[in-house]
């Protein structure tokens, strides 16, 4: 180490250095000391015990020098006072040692700190040389977590789930006076943001035990071995501090379906898996410990860890209905100060598909918009500004049309809203804009009127007719399309592709499901589940459905050529139109007109029915910038 010797360089010049002004030092012999006195050149003298004598000189400088003790003048004081020599005695201490040492130590131990110092940070980023395979959870003991039911809204049916853990957990022996086994594991499957972490600590808290939380990636490390020796750590404080609960975020990071294409037989995560595999089984009869995870990847997760035995139960935990979604934005409005006129029912309806985490996002996207205004207080306005901001994107000021651009983005939105209007199973239109917004250059936004779990081929053949009403229109009134319909293309495609190939809404393909393209659970190499001639049906059927919608889209507005003129020069004149406004001017049924104004927080509901509850709940498809710098309309 080149420290130490570094060190003992900088304490030996600190201690030997001679000190810094005055006049120097003379070594006088016991001759010359005497022969100085005698001519009246020494001012003072300070004896020691030991013979050393040390003083200062007449006219300045100072002097050491040493009186034999074997001599024994016993003139020299008498010498001393004659010529008036200034005499003081000492008795000889260590003070000299101490302070040769001190300064010693001091440095000594300055550099002792940082050398331990720094193989404590190198040790703490390798996981620690003799530490390496402890358990990286967190623990938070009996007092903590805090959580309970009562801070998570809504979920009724998952925390009656749950409930069973807490029952377990605070009376095992009822469980073990009826011969019961209580559950050993819980898995917990929804999509992001849906709270899973929040009701596990919220299980810990009702039951009151001590809470291992850690993610799933902490047991992965470089070093073979590690995060099986990790998981054995694990388990072995938890069984240490029973009842308790472990809880491992992201458990796919180490539950990954073993086999073909999966980990290798040496590979960590495996012997990871394959530890915390027995350690689930291997729990002590009474031993009291719950293996709560979460995942959004359930159907990666490896069947051996999902057997009764194992992960007992699986709670769903889905996106939020509208009346959860009220009693969620309740809850993170409780430190807020909202507006008179804010009323959570009407901005939960205009959020379908929205999670958790996305609400308490729009809540606080909404105070922000609060103060950027000056002010402290939240008004309706700001939500929707919130929820536009979030699903459509920033408002750009920058980005200016020019004036033949901004016509036909009034043309093509206008087509959009009118086609939705006046398609009897559409989705009424909340709000028509041609202001630009991140990506997209105008937006049309419908809300549902109710959040639908069933959609029958009418829906969704009206909701083809919107999307490609935009195209319609840009050719009815300009002439031909432009390359803003590429989105509105796209999203018809894909959900055209879906009705014939998974829905089975094709006469010619037949009422066959053939589910999506590419790797599946049960085939990770599947590829395309059928033939080069299927393909060439479905897509015959496709292109077939989507010139349907085109065709219905152009004579619905065809039908109504001056009313989409007069829409055209409203958008140009406001930029923004509402959805009573866009009643009123198409003379909608006093019905749909009702349900529009019911409706006042508004989302984009421009996006292709799929699996993901966010598209099929109507959250926007946000217009994309084209290369070359063109954008595309929503």
């Amino acid at each position: 180490m080149w420290i130490w010797p570094i060190g003992l360089v900088l304490a030996l010049l600190l201690l030997f250095h001679p000190g810094s002004g005055g006049a120097p030092t003379r070594t006088l012999t016991y001759t010359r000391f005497v022969n100085d006195v005698t001519t009246n050149r020494v001012d003072t003298a300070t004896i020691t015990s030991t013979g050393a004598v040390s003083g200062t000189l007449h006219g300045g400088g100072h002097y050491t020098s040493q009186i034999p003790t074997a001599l024994n003048d016993i003139a020299l004081p008498a010498l001393l006072r004659q010529h008036r020599v200034q005499v003081t005695g000492t008795v000889a201490s260590s003070s000299s040692l101490l302070g040769f040492l001190l300064p010693l130590i001091a440095i000594v131990a300055v550099f002792i700190w940082i050398g331990r110092k720094s193989r404590k940070q190198l040790g703490g980023g390798l996981g620690g040389i003799m530490g390496i395979g402890k358990s990286k959870a967190k623990v938070y003991d009996e007092e903590r977590p805090t959580t309970r039911f009562s801070d998570i809204a809504g979920y009724e049916g998952s925390k009656a789930e749950v409930m069973e853990v807490v029952d377990f957990l605070q009376h095992p022996e009822r469980y073990a006076a009826a011969g019961a086994v209580g559950p050993k594991g819980v898995l917990m499957v929804g999509p992001p943001g849906t709270g899973k972490t929040h009701l596990a600590r919220a299980v810990a808290g009702e039951a009151g035990v001590p809470f291992f939380a850690l993610s799933g990636s902490s047991f992965v490390e470089m070093f073979v071995g590690v995060g099986a020796s990790r998981v054995r750590d694990l388990f072995a404080d938890a069984r240490k501090r029973s009842p308790s609960i472990i809880f491992i975020d992201e458990i796919d990071a180490i539950g990954g379906r073993r086999g073909p294409g999966g980990f290798g037989s040496n590979d960590e995560r495996e012997q990871t898996l394959n530890q915390l595999l027995s350690d689930m089984d291997g729990f002590e009869p009474g031993a009291a410990v719950v293996v709560m995870a979460a995942t959004n990847r359930a159907e990666i997760l490896d069947t051996a860890l999902l057997r009764p035995g194992r992960f007992d139960r699986t709670v769903e935990i889905p996106l939020p209905n509208q009346k959860e979604r009220t009693a969620i934005l309740a809850i993170h409005s409780k430190t807020k100060k909202l507006g008179p006129k804010v009323d959570l029912d009407a901005v939960s309806r205009g959020t379908p598909g929205f999670s958790g985490a996305d609400l308490a996002n729009l809540v606080n996207e909404a105070a922000i918009n609060a103060v950027r205004a000056r002010r402290s207080i939240i008004s309706a306005a700001d939500f929707d500004a919130a929820r536009d901001r979030l699903l459509i994107g920033r408002r750009d000021t920058s980005n200016a049309l020019l004036p033949e651009e901004k016509h036909a983005v009034a043309v093509h939105e206008a087509g959009h809203a009118l086609v939705a209007i006046f398609s009897e199973k559409a989705d009424p239109v909340a709000k028509v804009t041609i202001l630009p917004r991140g990506a997209a250059l105008g937006v049309t936004e419908q809300l549902p009127l109710s959040e639908r779990h069933l959609y029958p081929e009418s829906y969704l053949t009206d909701t083809l007719a919107v999307r490609l009403g935009g195209r319609a229109a840009e050719i009815l009134l300009l002439g031909e399309p432009s390359t803003g319909a590429s989105n509105d293309l796209a999203g018809a495609t894909d959900l055209a592709t879906r009705m014939v190939r998974e829905w089975g809404f094709s006469s010619e393909v037949g009422p066959i499901g053939y589910g999506p393209e590419g790797p599946s659970r049960d085939n990770p190499f599947a590829g395309r589940p059928y033939a080069e001639e299927t393909q060439r049906a479905i897509d015959t059927e496709v292109a077939r459905l989507l010139r349907q919608a085109e065709l219905q889209a152009t004579e619905l507005l065809r039908a109504h050529r001056d009313t989409l003129g007069r829409v055209v020069e409203l958008l140009l004149e406001r930029e923004t139109i509402d959805g009573s406004d866009l009643a009123a001017i198409a003379g909608m049924p006093k019905r749909r007109a009702a349900s529009e104004q019911a409706a006042a927080p508004k989302v984009v509901a421009l996006a292709p029915v799929s699996s993901d509850p966010r598209a099929v709940a109507g959250v926007p498809s946000v217009a994309a910038a084209e290369p070359g710098g063109n954008q595309r309309l929503s």
